[in-house]
This record gives C-alpha cells, structure tokens and sequence, in this order.
C-alpha cells in the first residue's frame, strides 16, 4: 500500500469517527483575551510538504495520526466502560442478613457481597453471589428476596427488610428506591404477605462509607448502619461514639431497629437469640437438640416483650420473654418433667397445666400460656361467631356489655386464628381465638384511663371524615379517585386513633391518623 492509499484511508476513518459538531464547539468558544501569535507562510508550506521529502518522514506523521485514532478508539471503550462496568449505584438488602449490590449506570449488577454469616449462607446457591453478576438490578434484588423467604427470615407476622440507595445522583436514587421497592413488594404479596419494606436514599457516593459511621466495622450495611445511627442519635442516653452501642443495635433486626425509632425507646433489647435462650432456659430444653425456636419482637407493646414459640416433639410452646430483662413473664416451665415416666422426647404430648411455674405477669398485661392446638385432618373452621363467644365466656361479658368490637380471621404459620378485640367499660381487651378448637390461645387486658375507652366521648376527636382527609391529603390522591375507602375508630394504649384504608389505581393505601391531632401515625403504600 503506498502512502497516499494510506493517507486516504486514513482520512476516511477520521472523518467517519470524528463527530460534526463544530457549530456546537465555536458556540462554545469566546473571543479569548491576550497576545496574538502570527502564523507565517513559511509554517504552513513546511507542514504541507513534510511528507514529500522522504518516506521516513511521511512514515512518522501517519504512526501520529493512527496513535490519535487508537486514542478515539479507547475514548469509545471508555464509555462503554463508563456505562457498564463503573459502579455507578449501591443497593443493600438488611434483614439480618445483610447483602450489598454494585450496579453499573445501565442497571446490572457488578458484585453482590454477602456482609455477614447469615448472608452468606443466604447466597450459598448463588456462588456466593457471583451467579447474579451481569443481571439486571431489579431481577438479582428480587431473586435475594426469594431466597430470604426460603431460609425463613420472613416467617415472622412483624418481619421486615430495608432497602438502602445509595448514589451521588439523588435523582437517580430516589428512582432506584421507588422502583425496586416496588418489585419487591410485588415478590412479598405474593411469598410473604406480613412482611414490612422500609426504604431510604443515603447521600453519600456509592459506596463510600459516610463519615458519621466509617470508623464502625460491624458486619453490616451502610444503610442499616445508618438506621442504627438514626437511633443512637434520638437515644440520648447512647453515646453516638460508643462502639460498644453500635454493635450492640448493630446485631438487632432491621424490624427490632424500626420498632425502637417507633417507641423511642432508650433502653437496648437482649435480642432475638437472647430471648430464644431465655425460654428454652426456663423450658429446660437447651440439651435437646430437636427443638426449635421461632421469636418475634414486639417492643411496641407494653410491657415490650418477645413472642417464642418452641417447636418440641411434645407439641408447641409459647413463651413471653421480657425484652430488656430477659426474664420469662409467662411460659411452662420444664418441660422435659411433664412427660410420662420413662418417656423422653416423641411421647405423647403432655396436658396444659394452668399457671405451673409461669412468673408472675404486671397487671396490665396477663399472655395465657397454651399449648398450641394442631388441627386434625377433618378440623372444621369454627367461625366468626363461636370465635367471639369463646373470648367473651372467658372475659366472663356478654355482648351488651362491649364496644368497638373488632374480629378478623387470620393465619399464623398455618394455624387458623381469629383475633378478637373490644372494650368494656376502661378495660379493652384482646385475644387469640384457634380457629379450629376455638381455644384460647392467647389473651391481654389492659385498663386505661377514665375517659379514654373507645365508647367515651372526647372534644379532641377529629371525627372519621377529618382522619380521612388527612389521610387522603398526605397520599396526594382525591377521594374521587380511591376505591374501597374503610374508616374504623379505634384507641391504642389511650390514645385515640382511626385506621384509614383505601384503594388508589394499582396502590393500595393504609394509615393511622392521631384521633386528636389529625397527625400521621403510620402509612403503608403496597403496589399490586
């Protein structure tokens, strides 16, 4: 090939990568300020025939301008590089497993990291994360999701996960956020219908760690370090610079964490699997090897408790663990002893026992230790009806003598329930119906205030139509375009509220409005 063949190749592919823009850069030039240097004529004619000397010398011009074209080149893969390997946005995934996702700008995952032991073990199918590399972000956040279910993380009535982003572009985030929150949620309706989704967009770069808890290394998320953060600051009796504190939080469950911000509690709870060891302490279950323990948290009830239920070859038990004290307020004790003489484990299931070593429970309220029924093969619902008669026969009331009666049918790790509340009087009461032997498995009665029952009238009462329309007003919706609007009244440890439920094209609304303030209490948004 001789040098003009390949002085016009050449040109042609300059031509064709170079883009015509040049209206575009002079309107971007201005006239410039300082000295003007003369070009002579001299300059121009040497450049034109710098080639024509000698092949040498052309030789040396046209390796220049192939370099630029290598340079225009690894200007393209840079972009690609920009737009599909550059980590671009950071999702994390907190249960108490705790996982974290790199995405490029095109939406697909760069490395997913398992940042604890339970984590670990959720990814374990997955290569350790590495089988979701390449996939788009949503379908790898959603195949996570699928996995906690499968290992049992989402079994709990109050269980929760938070979704974190975090990315410079805020923009960019918040869509991220309301994007997978919803396919998320669209997952949990289907697998995990009592599971709650928290969100939030951290301002930071992705990540980059932010400076308010870089220096902590607990095993666990930028985002739900920033939710331990959240608390540490409104608990003033927890130094924001105590490590100790941090991973204590740290080690809790994103539902335990939502629940203290809720409260505003200033105590730190023993945890999950403190108070599983609690109850199979005082169970005398720890030797044994077959049992099980399912905890729920419920620190927004008073007094703040965990729920334990033990799974024995004897049947299963239901114990109430204190969540700061750790001490056992109801349960049956040891019961390895009630077994039949000479029978250990696998003999048939021992007969309740009423009040048998069960400490002594605050007046306010009083769980009823059961042995939980497991329905027979041809077990019949026992209704709405019988459900209602079976709480007021054991509250000893009748019918007339309640109010604000609320019964609903539900299903606890495939057990059949009816929860069933009213009041009588200053007294409201609650209980947990079988929904197949209409035992009562558990029951709370708590005394309020004069003045405050759900059935006295009170001047801070907004009324039902006030309640809706701030409900309506925070969700942004007319009540012209909501379908399936449901107003109930109601009181909560004394306080006034009302439940607000309501339908929006594909979202469906709940919310707790103040009863004397029009505040909102609480708001789930779920898309279908």
């Amino acid at each position: 090939m001789t040098d003009r063949e390949l002085e016009q190749r050449l040109a042609q592919a300059v031509s064709r990568a170079a883009p015509d823009d040049l209206d575009a850069i002079l309107s971007r030039c201005g006239e410039q300020n300082g000295s003007v240097m003369e070009m002579k004529q001299q300059n121009i004619v040497d450049l034109a025939a710098a080639g024509t000397p000698g092949k040498k010398k052309g030789r040396a011009w046209l390796a220049a301008a192939c370099a630029a074209l290598v340079l225009l080149g690894a200007g393209g893969a840079g972009g690609y590089y920009y737009q599909n390997c550059a980590v671009a946005s950071v999702v994390s995934l907190d249960v108490n497993p705790s996982i974290e996702l790199k995405a490029s700008r095109g939406g697909r995952v760069i490395s997913c990291t398992a940042l604890n032991q339970d984590a670990a073990a959720v990814l374990f199918s997955m290569d350790g994360g590495a089988d979701l590399k390449g996939a788009k972000l949503d379908v790898a956040v959603n195949a996570i999701v699928g996995a906690l279910v499968k290992a049992g993380y989402m079994d709990s009535i109050s269980s929760a996960i938070l979704i974190s982003v975090e990315d410079s572009d805020q923009a960019r985030a918040a869509r991220l956020q309301q994007e997978l929150v919803a396919s998320v949620d669209g997952v949990l309706q289907s697998q995990a219908p009592g599971t709650s989704v928290f969100s939030q967009v951290l301002a930071c770069d992705a990540g980059a760690a932010a400076p308010e808890y870089a220096a902590f290394n607990s095993g666990i998320s930028a985002g739900k370090a920033a939710l331990v953060r959240r608390v540490m600051e409104m608990n003033g009796t927890i130094s924001t610079n105590s490590t100790a504190a941090f991973d204590q939080l740290a080690a809790l469950s994103v539902e335990e964490l939502e629940d203290l911000l809720k409260t505003g509690e200033t105590r730190i709870p023993i945890g999950k699997s403190a108070a599983a060891m609690a109850a199979e302490e005082y169970a005398g279950t720890l030797e044994i090897s077959s049992v099980t323990a399912d905890v729920d948290p419920e620190l927004d009830e008073n007094p703040p408790h965990y729920e334990v239920e033990l799974k024995t070859a004897w049947g299963e038990f239901e114990y109430i663990v204190d969540a700061f004290g750790g001490g056992v307020l109801s349960g049956q004790q040891n019961l390895p002893a009630l077994a039949p003489a000479g029978n250990g484990p696998g003999a048939e299931q021992p007969p309740q026992t009423s009040g048998a070593g069960t400490a002594e429970v605050p007046a306010a309220t009083v769980p009823q230790p059961a042995v939980q029924p497991t329905p027979q093969p041809d077990a019949q619902d026992v209704g709405r009806e019988a459900a209602l008669r079976a709480a007021l026969d054991h509250a000893g009331l009748s019918e007339s003598q309640i109010a604000s009666l609320k019964v609903e049918r539900d299903w606890d790790d495939g057990r059949l329930e009816y929860d069933v509340e009213f009041w009588c009087g200053e007294t409201e009461y609650d209980y947990t119906i079988d929904g197949y032997s209409c035992s009562v498995v558990k029951h709370e009665q708590e005394h309020h205030a004069a003045g405050h029952h759900s059935g006295a009238s009170s001047s801070a009462d907004i009324g039902g139509e006030a309640a809706k329309a701030a409900a309506l007003a925070h969700a942004g919706v007319l009540e012209s375009e909501t379908a399936k609007m449901k107003v109930e009244r109601d009181w909560d440890d004394g306080r006034l509220e009302y439940e607000v439920e309501f339908e929006a094209g594909r979202a469906e609304y709940k919310y707790t409005i103040d009863g004397a303030t029009g505040a909102v209490l609480e708001y789930e948004q779920d898309w279908d």
